[in-house]
C-alpha cells in the first residue's frame, strides 16, 4: 500500500497544514468539510506538496520531521523545489 506525506495550503487562512495518509482524495475531502479541527476553519485547502512512501511509519516520520521545522520559509522552500505536483 502507498502512503503519502502531504502539505496543504489555504488561501483563506494563509496557512499550511502537514499530514500523512493512504487515501489522498478522501483525506482532502475531510479537510475541506466543516469540523472543529485546524483545517475546519477553511474549505479551500489544496495539496501543494506530496511525497510517496511504502509504509505508514515512513510517511509519519517525514511528517514529524517537517512539523519540527516550525519554519514557514523552510516549508515554502521545500514546496518550491518540488518537481512532482499532484493533479488536484
Amino acid at each position: 500500500m502507498t502512503y503519502y506525506f502531504y502539505i496543504l495550503f489555504s488561501h483563506q487562512t494563509d496557512k499550511y497544514y502537514i499530514g500523512h495518509t493512504n487515501n489522498l482524495s478522501d483525506r482532502l475531502r475531510k479537510h475541506n468539510t466543516n469540523h472543529k479541527g485546524f483545517t475546519g476553519k477553511a474549505n479551500d485547502w489544496q495539496i501543494v506538496f506530496l511525497e510517496k512512501f511504502n509504509s505508514k511509519s515512513e510517511a509519519f516520520v517525514r511528517e514529524r520531521q517537517v512539523k519540527k521545522w516550525k519554519n514557514r520559509q523552510r516549508i515554502e522552500k521545500l514546496i518550491s523545489n518540488d518537481s512532482e505536483h499532484p493533479d488536484y
